[in-house]
């Protein structure tokens, strides 16, 4: 199992502050879509050019123009490229395809997704290498939480290509890791811990 921290702040110095922190504890490192969507891939080169052995995800959340954004994204440096699991199924094979050509790898977000089982097993033979279950922001408000949507993809797919994401805390991680999901995605527990080091430490304990 993997642990990702998902940096949604709007500013590229803070991603960079925050990576000096836990760029040799995490396993991946999310530039989330709020500073991608105000600063483009600058966060991303200037992430690479300073820890170039550090597994970057951009989270473009690609909808249409598969090719020509995921190549944007793969030349910036993204190690992992998201799309939407609602994108028409040409997009993400353009995705797929192209992220393949680069030798990096594609992970799609079902965020919104009904048939979370159904969609997933179309992904995996679209060649997504990660599937992940995401509770936004706005559905954690009304108490929602990732953990049904993952129990069902995790019968759907090989664990080894699933991913959660949504509201994981410490006190809420070992439910996660309990289903084996490859990749556990953790944004303001860590990004707004007093000791962020010390809660990603944590949370990587947890799910060793």
């Amino acid at each position: 199992m993997k642990l990702q921290i998902a940096v949604d702040i709007a500013d590229t110095e803070r991603v960079l502050e925050i990576a000096e922190q836990v760029h040799d504890i995490v396993d991946i490192y999310e530039v989330g879509t709020p500073v991608i969507m105000k600063e483009g891939m600058r966060p991303v080169r200037a992430l690479k050019e300073r820890y170039p052995d550090l597994c970057v995800l951009a989270d473009t959340k690609i909808m249409d123009g598969g090719a020509l954004e995921c190549e944007d994204v793969c030349e910036a440096g993204a190690d992992i490229v998201t799309v939407l699991a609602l994108a028409d199924n040409a997009t993400i094979a353009e995705v797929a395809e192209t992220a393949h050509r680069y030798d990096r790898k594609v992970l799609a977000d079902l965020i919104c997704v009904r048939d979370i089982p159904g969609r997933a097993k179309e992904l995996a033979d679209m060649g997504v290498d990660y599937i992940g279950v995401h509770t936004g922001v706005d559905m954690q408000k009304a108490g929602r939480t990732p953990l049904k949507d993952l129990e069902e993809l995790i019968l759907a797919v090989d664990s080894a290509k699933t991913a959660v994401a949504g509201g994981v805390k410490i006190d809420t991680i070992d439910a996660y890791a309990a289903l084996e999901a490859e990749i556990i995605i953790a944004g303001g527990a860590l990004c707004h811990a007093e000791n962020i080091r010390q809660a990603a430490i944590d949370m990587k304990g947890h799910i060793k």
